[in-house]
């Protein structure tokens, strides 16, 4: 059974930074991408940003510039560096990863539980 789960999610002052961390288990085959959708209060469910098998990685409109994703692959871990944070970016930031596990036969979108991001000012 494969899980996603995050951590590092946190209330932090404006203009402060986090990480979050995401460790993908289960009987994994192979992970094509990785990162992060945060959802808030009454809103839908949004990019905040992917990494690929190869390294290219895609953003979530205000985010370019101030939230960088990364990955280990050996660990099948994905990070969200964030930094310069604003009242905007509270949420729920949800894990998510495209996979090929041993149980299913083609790939698969998995999600986390999430973890709360909270900017006050």
């Amino acid at each position: 059974q494969v899980q996603l789960v995050e951590s590092g999610g946190d209330l932090v002052q404006v203009g402060g930074s986090l990480r979050l961390s995401c460790v993908a288990s289960g009987n994994i085959l192979r992970v094509n991408r990785m990162g992060w959708y945060r959802q808030g209060p009454g809103n839908k469910r949004d990019l905040v940003a992917l990494i690929n098998n190869d390294g290219s990685t895609n953003y979530g409109g205000s985010m370019k510039g101030r939230f960088t994703v990364s990955r280990d692959n050996v660990k099948n871990t994905v990070y969200l560096q964030m930094t310069n944070l604003r009242p905007e970016d509270s949420a729920v930031y949800f894990c998510h990863a495209n996979l090929l596990a041993v149980e299913t036969i083609t790939p698969r979108n998995y999600w986390g539980q999430g973890t709360q991001v909270t900017v006050s000012s």
